[in-house]
């Protein structure tokens, strides 16, 4: 059981993160923000997937007004990704943005930030601070010889001092860098010294496998040591990966549940079926289910009832037969051809009961 750390608690829009709220996933928008019918579509997409919070790049002033109309059509609330312009973050709270993300690295110091925070204490707006360890300080580069978690600890600590002096106190944290141990190693040290809630990430970690495992360390190991309460999977490619991969690695750990949980054997020599196209076909069918549910499909019927035991239903093959299963209880043997279809049947009955 993990023990999660508690702490301070914030709302994004509607979104409580932090205290006793559930991790959120978060993604980020692909699209030109200046393109607001693709950026909308694109956040569409991701709210059906799941995302909870999505954050969108503010490069310009167009960009900044373009969250009105965005949010206008969309479910989830806008945090306005701001890097080196303070004018900008004014300018995204104007257009209604739920958050913002500053980069104390490029942001340009206390005095630069000033008009930013004291707009965002006025309007109840959170800011994350967002520590990336290729975009530190200089002074803190020197001063602990390079982008050490030390020194990404002390970029957060010094920005948080800054909005306390100005009492504003909606705050997030996170501390990113392209490595694994970096990361975890300024986390765990910053979980150590203060209380505000935690956005974890594994920066720029690429694309396909090695980018998945990656991220699913290092949040994983955070995960399991209690902390974090938000979380964004950093992928090149479609963001829809971004958010699936999130929820797995919070299913993995028991910490939230959603959508079909398929376990399938790896095969081996005793396997008489096409387990790989069975599975593929089963996967794609419900996709779209939210409601969680964990299906079994085994390639034999050996071992497959007693290996997918915590399993809410399963098919166990054979040669031209298999059996189904609930709750590794066996139940009636199914022909090979109708495989797919009883347990798509099986599946949606259990999903509507629940």
């Amino acid at each position: 059981m993990i023990k999660r750390k508690r702490t301070r608690q914030i709302s994004i829009g509607p979104v409580k993160v932090g205290g006793d709220a559930p991790i959120s996933i978060q993604s980020m928008t692909k699209t030109d923000t200046r393109d607001i019918q693709k950026t909308v579509h694109q956040i569409r997409r991701l709210e059906e997937a799941g995302c909870e919070i999505i954050r969108v790049a503010v490069v310009d002033e167009e960009a900044a007004r373009a969250i009105t109309e965005i949010k206008k059509k969309i479910r989830i609330p806008i945090i306005a990704d701001i890097h080196f312009h303070p004018r900008l973050a004014l300018r995204a709270m104007e257009s209604g943005a739920d958050g913002l993300r500053i980069n104390p690295g490029n942001i340009g110091g206390r005095d630069r930030l000033k008009p930013i925070i004291t707009e965002a204490r006025d309007r109840f707006i959170p800011i994350r601070i967002g520590v990336n360890s290729g975009s530190l300080e200089k002074d803190l580069l020197k001063r602990f010889g390079g982008t050490t978690p030390e020194a990404m600890v002390s970029s957060a600590l010094r920005t948080i001092e800054w909005m306390e002096d100005l009492g504003f106190h909606l705050i997030k944290v996170s501390l990113k860098a392209s490595d694994v141990l970096r990361t975890v190693g300024a986390y765990r040290l910053f979980s150590k010294k203060s209380d505000y809630p935690l956005h974890l990430g594994v920066t720029e970690a690429g694309k396909g496998s090695g980018a998945i495992v990656k991220s699913s360390i290092g949040m994983g190991l955070l995960l399991s040591e209690g902390m974090g309460d938000t979380l964004r999977v950093s992928l090149t490619g479609d963001p829809m990966d971004e958010v699936r991969v999130g929820y797995e690695i919070l299913r993995a750990l028991n910490i939230r549940k959603r959508g079909i949980e398929i376990i399938s054997c790896p095969t081996c020599g005793r396997c008489e079926v096409d387990l790989t196209r069975l599975v593929e076909k089963v996967e794609r069918a419900v996709k779209k289910i939210t409601t969680p549910l964990t299906v079994a499909i085994m390639g034999c019927v050996v071992n497959g009832p007693g290996e997918a035991k915590e399993a809410d239903v399963g098919i166990a093959g054979g040669k031209g037969v298999g059996v189904l299963f609930k709750k590794g209880k066996v139940g009636r043997k199914v022909r090979e051809k109708d495989f797919v279809p009883v347990l798509l049947r099986e599946i949606y009955e259990m999903t509507e009961e629940k």
